[in-house]
């Protein structure tokens, strides 16, 4: 199969990987605008920063949780990271189309969700202090940022390897991805702004036009994910690609958090057995 033929075979699944990343923003850009804004009055309910960045975690935290385990997630993985998406890549869990269309949709979709809270909030989004949400570095600097965000980058994708590997695990992937964005925004935040995805970052600079540090929100998460993958790959040896849906996810390689039985994968090649009738 030509990669053109398979892009278009493959659509629905790049499709999948947009119109979830922009499901996140959009949350994202609404609930920062509801607890931040001065413009919105349930600003003032909450006084407290800390039980205000607790919230949006625990928001975040159950849509990244929804949108992992939802159809759309379990047919297209789930990755709504370009960082993701390179890293799966990079160990030659899915083709380069594949990963090509993944990356294009997710930064596409992360732009129409941040535009769409701007219609729905207006000014609330778009003027500080929440600024379109955009990414930047804390008080403690461009270094401690950059670290930060390479530290939660790796450990994320390093958990993901992990549980996904296992076979009592792999049910829990989505659980666990979710509950690290809820405390990493929680514990992390006010480091670098907990992004780990470049198409995140990308989709609050480009509103609110500003590239400043654009450059760390592409670097450190695609740098830490890539790392933890190499880790992985230096110490588990290679396994074989089954074409069928198997008992152990340990034995099992793939490109996906959650591996479900009914829906098919573009990238291992697995087809539901009522499909394959």
């Amino acid at each position: 199969m030509t990669g053109q033929t398979r892009g278009k075979r493959h659509w629905p699944e790049y499709a999948m990987e947009g119109f979830g990343l922009g499901l996140f923003m959009f949350f994202a850009s609404i609930s920062v605008s509801l607890l931040d804004s001065p413009e919105s009055p349930w600003a003032h309910f909450i006084p407290n920063p800390e039980m205000k960045r607790a919230l949006i975690g625990v928001v975040m935290g159950l849509t990244a949780i929804g949108l992992i385990y939802s159809p759309w997630g379990k047919r297209s993985g789930a990755h709504l990271n370009p960082a993701v998406t390179l890293a799966f890549w990079a160990m030659k869990r899915m083709k380069t189309t594949d990963a090509l269309g993944y990356m294009i949709a997710q930064f596409v979709g992360g732009v129409l969700g941040v535009l769409l809270a701007w219609a729905v909030c207006g000014l609330a989004l778009a003027n500080p202090p929440v600024h379109f949400i955009v990414t930047a570095p804390g008080i403690a600097g461009v270094d401690v940022a950059f670290l930060a965000e390479l530290f939660i980058s790796a450990l994320l994708f390093g958990l993901v390897l992990l549980f996904v590997g296992q076979r009592k695990l792999a049910p829990y992937t989505g659980l666990m991805a979710g509950m690290l964005v809820a405390l990493f925004i929680y514990f992390e935040a006010p480091l670098s702004g907990m992004s780990m995805n470049p198409a995140r970052s990308f989709a609050s600079a480009l509103p609110a036009g500003d590239w400043s540090y654009l450059w760390l929100y592409f670097l450190a998460p695609i740098l830490g994910m890539q790392i933890s993958a190499g880790l992985y790959r230096l110490f588990h040896a290679p396994r074989t690609v089954s074409p069928q849906f198997p008992p152990d996810p340990g034995g099992y390689r793939c490109a996906k958090l959650i591996h479900e039985p009914t829906q098919p994968c573009i990238h291992c090649g697995y087809i539901p057995p009522e499909r394959s009738k």
